[in-house]
């Protein structure tokens, strides 16, 4: 398990959050990345926002960097991936972004609920809590490394 680093390449951050994007140049720049990346997201744009959230793969994608196939676990049930897929799909209808969330290796059912209260939320919400569950998602992902 590592620390949190004081200092990561692009290279390495965009591993973390799944591609590379202006958030990640950005946190690039710092002393201390993951620490700072949520000051660093209240200097993004919308878009960049946007863009950071939707380089991050679907719960239930089946095409998945393999952190994100760990992560995810592999449960198939046929009934729980339908239910994430138009879930999702609903999601990003509403919202016009990526659903994200900490997994914390559990099981693709337990998401489902979580990802029904979320389309309850409002945008400006689930925007905040979207990208907070990035940062999330990349700081285990360190942890883990």
């Amino acid at each position: 398990m590592h620390d949190l680093p004081r200092q990561l390449t692009v290279e390495q951050l965009a591993e973390l959050f799944e591609g590379r994007t202006r958030f990640v140049e950005k946190l690039a720049e710092r002393d201390d990345p993951l620490a700072s990346a949520h000051a660093v997201i209240s200097e993004l744009s919308q878009d960049e926002k946007l863009e950071a959230l939707n380089a991050h793969p679907a719960i239930g994608a089946k095409n998945l960097s393999a952190r994100s196939a760990a992560e995810q676990g592999t449960e198939d049930s046929p009934e729980t991936l339908a239910e994430l897929e138009r879930l999702n799909a609903e999601y990003e209808q509403r919202f016009g972004f990526r659903f994200v969330v900490f997994v914390n290796r559990r099981q693709k059912s337990e998401i489902v609920p979580i990802l029904r209260e979320r389309l309850e939320r409002t945008r400006d919400e689930e925007l905040d809590t979207a990208v907070r569950e990035l940062v999330a998602i990349a700081e285990d992902r360190w942890r883990r490394s």
